[in-house]
């Protein structure tokens, strides 16, 4: 039993399980769902397992019971999120029904996330906002460019989705540099620093790009503020984490100075960002609508498939969410 979780329990229960699907799940996975588990969806009245972003009211409070039948939140035993990030879950449903197994789903997101943090670093060193400038005016005028061989990047955070950035910004030799709650030796970096680390402020200082790839907790919360957007010396700061994890009004002002030379922000505060938002009007910025690492419904079936076999086996998940941790 961890986090309060019997997972021989939830093994146990899965032949009588019922399997509800939010109702904004496309037909393709919840297609797929029943052909998983071999039953209608909805279907029975053992304990229950639902899978999609957030969690109906009826399932929101009480704690697990031993599947008897009744009604509401005490047939829950299993959340499987169709996100990665369950910050928003966790944030509507306080506190967490007891006895409860929350997974989630990452698929290929660290690829997708990798490869487009991987295409704006390499837009910065062909800059090509520089040619679609010129190419709006007409205008006929080599630019200079450069390889990303031997430019550093510092990754907040060296968790799978990290790790993916690092490893496919190493494939144009760029330096990788991890931040992490707890330093380690972690794949694809090159050296990995604990936030307070003194080394930290130094390889901040020497980054082409800092990217945030954290999840949304209470430590994570305003973390890129004054102290850390100071130290940039002019990176290009690439925000794939949480909008939250950002204080918006201290990287305008380092960008206005300089102390960070460009952003590009794929999540934001609020979203989606209406057309009188300021964060429209910071300088050397693009925004990008949440979309670097699109979950699709295969990711959401495949990892979905993978928790439920390594529960029948008496495992917990790998993707099962640590409550005190908040990913």
């Amino acid at each position: 039993m961890t986090d309060g979780v019997d997972v021989e329990w939830v093994a146990g229960q899965l032949e009588r399980a019922v399997v509800l699907a939010d109702p904004s799940l496309s037909p393709e996975l919840t297609g797929g769902l029943e052909e998983f588990t071999g039953r209608p969806l909805g279907e029975g009245t053992g304990p229950v397992v639902h899978v999609g972003p957030t969690l109906p009211a009826e399932f929101r409070a009480g704690r697990r019971s031993a599947g008897d039948g009744s009604e509401g939140s005490d047939r829950l035993m299993w959340v499987h999120s169709t996100n990665a990030g369950v910050d928003g879950m966790l944030g509507d449903v306080s506190p967490w029904p007891e006895g409860v197994l929350l997974t989630r789903t990452v698929g290929r997101m660290g690829e997708r996330i990798g490869q487009y943090v991987l295409a704006w670093a390499l837009a910065d060193c062909q800059d090509v906002r520089g040619f679609l400038r010129q190419h709006a005016s007409r205008t006929w005028r080599r630019l200079p460019t450069e390889l990303a061989e031997g430019r550093r990047a510092v990754i907040f955070g060296t968790g799978s989705i990290g790790a993916a950035v690092a490893a496919a910004l190493r494939c144009c030799g760029i330096r990788t540099t991890g931040v992490a709650r707890t330093p380690r030796e972690a794949p694809g970096f090159d050296e990995v620093f604990a936030l307070e680390a003194p080394e930290l402020t130094e390889a901040l200082g020497q980054a082409h790009w800092v990217v945030n790839a954290l999840p949304l907790t209470p430590a994570t919360t305003g973390l890129f503020g004054p102290r850390l957007l100071s130290a940039m010396n002019g990176a290009t700061f690439v925000n794939v984490g949480r909008g939250e994890s950002v204080q918006t009004e201290a990287l305008a002002k380092a960008l206005e100075t300089g102390d960070v030379g460009g952003a590009v922000l794929d999540v934001l505060p609020d979203e989606p960002a209406p057309p009188d938002s300021p964060l429209w009007d910071l300088p050397n910025t693009v925004i990008t609508s949440h979309s670097a690492g699109i979950t699709t419904p295969t990711d959401v079936l495949t990892d979905f498939r993978t928790a439920w076999h390594a529960l029948r086996s008496g495992q917990r998940p790998a993707l099962s969410v640590q409550l005190g941790l908040g990913y």
